[in-house]
């Protein structure tokens, strides 16, 4: 190197190495941002692929419910026609045809993971009861379930839809 401050041939092969350095972290980033837009593209085509077919998964549920749904429909159909074909006749049979059916019913949903809520004689919850009427009551205590008008359900932890009950509201007339 001369004394002015020229790099010599040392300073020379640094500058390279610099520059070789620099060009191949530059690569690098240009790769990394490659990927990443990718990545964003391939995430966004995604997302939208997912909500096109969410009502397509949602209906096809549906479909497989009602096809589930449509001999207990078809039952119904043979009890009532069997109803006015006996008359006063046969109603034992016509009653037993339509809770074979119920039970065919509640067959369906337990298997898909619907429960009955527990009420009768239960404590009022109003997480899974909704009180239609209080009634005087000697016989059960404060806020016990002494009748159930419309029975409720839930699937999983979700209430699908409450239990619509007759609360007592303790003692009886005074």
């Amino acid at each position: 190197a001369d004394e002015a401050g020229a790099p010599g041939p040392e300073g020379a092969e640094a500058a390279t190495d610099s520059n070789d350095e620099l060009a191949q972290v530059m690569a690098e980033r240009d790769d990394y941002l490659d990927q990443l837009q990718r990545t964003r593209a391939d995430f966004d085509n995604f997302r939208k692929r997912v909500e096109r077919e969410r009502p397509l998964l949602a209906e096809a549920g549906v479909r497989e419910l009602v096809s589930e749904l449509l001999p207990v429909v078809d039952n119904l159909e043979r009890a009532l026609e069997a109803l006015v074909a006996a008359g006063d006749q046969g109603a034992q049979g016509i009653v037993s045809g339509v809770d074979m059916v119920r039970q065919q019913l509640g067959g369906l949903l337990a298997g898909r993971g619907v429960e009955e809520i527990p009420a009768h004689g239960e404590a009022f919850d109003p997480n899974v009861h909704e009180a239609v009427q209080g009634v005087p009551s000697p016989d059960h205590p404060e806020g016990t379930v002494v009748a159930v008008v419309e029975r409720g359900y839930r699937m999983s932890d979700a209430v699908i839809r409450p239990a619509r009950v007759v609360v007592s509201q303790g003692g009886g007339p005074r």
